[in-house]
């Protein structure tokens, strides 16, 4: 039985799967790592931690590895992780929730407004280019040391054994690509100050990249470039024409395939690269699972507790705005915080875990608005997806059915592919037909939409006025 393994890299855990030409998930693992702040908006990650957790996702996966016949790494998007000419890291990784870099972006709202529409997506201080540009000007001495930059997963690649460089889906999410050229913005690259170096050379997510050098079962299995997470998932769901699919993890994606990638100097939502010659845009929320995990401590919860109070109450007249870390710019300002709203003497602290949980299906019609896909067929994937309450709440927020991938990590699946197709192999979309209990068939499963209510349907409009109330504040 032919196998590939995918490698997730995810902003607080990394996922690992084995899936078989057939499609069928063979075996999966995942480990845990802190995103840490050393300083109030900052988030950065020890890339040693992420080699800790690979480490421990291997071992995790046991014999399943032994038979591997190619791997990927796809990951986290933006970010940056600074490395000296032996491809070691110079600092912790800066992580897309930063939001350090906030005075820096001033540089890309000054370029010429057709510099800015090839961009083709909102101007964050979480990626890739202002994110180097705070280190110029912050950390001088590390930056002169710099060989170049390299976005997560390729540093985790690089760390296997394989060759550097990145992809196309990856790169045009840095604010340093012309979208429609489909290559590095050299005038972006030139205005904001940031040495040519430093950007690495860029490959096709099935390119060839070396074979892994380390010990063990996986020694002189060949590497492929690999992929950003949301456009790996993107592969591996499939979707159906008109089907858009829904991520929930640390954040929330909603992306929409595209034929052509549109100019746009400050659009609301994102237009990237996929993993092989296509484009989507992507409505996001930085603030999904992130901010339900900050209301599960608030209140000591393990997540069985939280979602069973979510799911045995109700929150009229409360609304939960997530936006803890601050924003993206489409769904709410780079500014926002976060609130709740509505709140009086009886308020339980199961209506508060509720408002929470719809707080996060509120943003998913949100971005479906925003990318006009309203009525459009969802598909979920993402651990946030894994709760039946959340599953519901979403469905019933947009009024419209989803389907489910069960999967831990459709990105660590969709890495898989990227894997078999660089070894001249293919992965077949869908699994058996035939549930499998020993690997648990990963087959897409449909919620029954139970209709948007007035209730519901109220309590978004009410959300929604509250949020323009906070943005319009934000933006004084």
């Amino acid at each position: 039985m032919e196998t590939y393994l995918g490698v997730d890299l995810g902003t607080s855990g990394l996922k690992a799967a084995v899936v078989a030409a057939d499609g069928r998930v063979v075996a999966e693992a995942e480990a845990a790592y802190a995103v840490r702040a050393p300083a109030p908006g900052w988030a950065e990650t020890d890339p040693a931690e992420w080699l800790a957790a690979l480490d421990s996702a291997l071992v995790a996966l046991g014999p399943a590895i032994a038979g591997v016949r190619a791997a990927a790494v796809t990951g986290q998007m933006h970010g940056a992780v600074v490395v000296d000419e032996h491809g070691a890291p110079l600092r912790p990784a800066v992580l897309w929730p930063d939001r350090r870099a906030v005075a820096q972006v001033a540089r890309w709202r000054r370029l010429p407004e057709p510099v800015r529409a090839r961009l083709a997506n909102p101007l964050g201080p979480g990626m890739t280019g202002p994110i180097l540009r705070w280190l110029l000007e912050h950390e001088s001495a590390t930056m002169t040391r710099a060989a170049s930059v390299l976005l997560p997963k390729d540093y985790v690649r690089m760390s296997l054994g394989g060759t550097g460089g990145t992809d196309r889906s990856d790169a045009s999410a840095t604010l340093l690509w012309d979208v429609p050229a489909d290559g590095w913005s050299l005038s972006t690259v030139d205005a904001s100050g940031l040495p040519r170096t430093l950007l690495p050379g860029v490959s096709p997510s099935t390119a060839a990249a070396g074979e892994v050098t380390a010990a063990g079962p996986l020694r002189g299995v060949p590497l492929v470039i690999g992929g950003a997470d949301t456009p790996a998932a993107l592969l591996a769901a499939d979707l159906a024409p008109g089907e858009v699919q829904v991520n929930l993890g640390t954040g929330v994606q909603v992306l929409r395939p595209v034929a052509e990638p549109w100019v746009r100097a400050d659009p609301p939502v994102h237009c990237y690269a996929d993993c092989a010659d296509g484009w989507y845009l992507m409505a996001a929320v930085q603030n999904g699972g992130l901010a339900l995990d900050w209301v599960r401590r608030m209140f000591s919860l393990d997540w069985e507790t939280f979602f069973a109070m979510a799911g045995r109450s109700s929150a009229p007249d409360l609304s939960f705005l997530p936006f803890l870390t601050g924003e993206r710019g489409g769904v709410a300002p780079p500014s926002a915080s976060g609130a709740w709203i509505g709140l009086t003497e009886t308020t339980s602290r199961d209506q508060l875990v509720r408002s929470a949980v719809e707080g996060l299906a509120f943003c998913v019609r949100r971005c479906l608005e925003l990318l006009t896909a309203e009525g459009a067929a969802v598909r979920l994937s993402g651990g946030g997806a894994r709760s039946p309450v959340v599953r519901a709440l979403v469905a019933a927020a947009i009024g419209g059915p989803v389907r489910h991938d069960e999967g831990r990590s459709a990105s660590a699946t969709g890495a898989a592919m990227l894997a078999a197709s660089g070894v001249g192999d293919r992965i077949a979309r869908h699994p058996h037909a035939e549930p499998d209990p020993a690997t648990h068939d990963r087959s897409p499963v449909s919620v029954a939409p139970p209709g948007r209510g007035a209730v519901l349907d109220d309590a978004y409009q009410l959300w929604l006025s509250r949020l323009a109330a906070l943005s319009a504040q934000f933006d004084r």
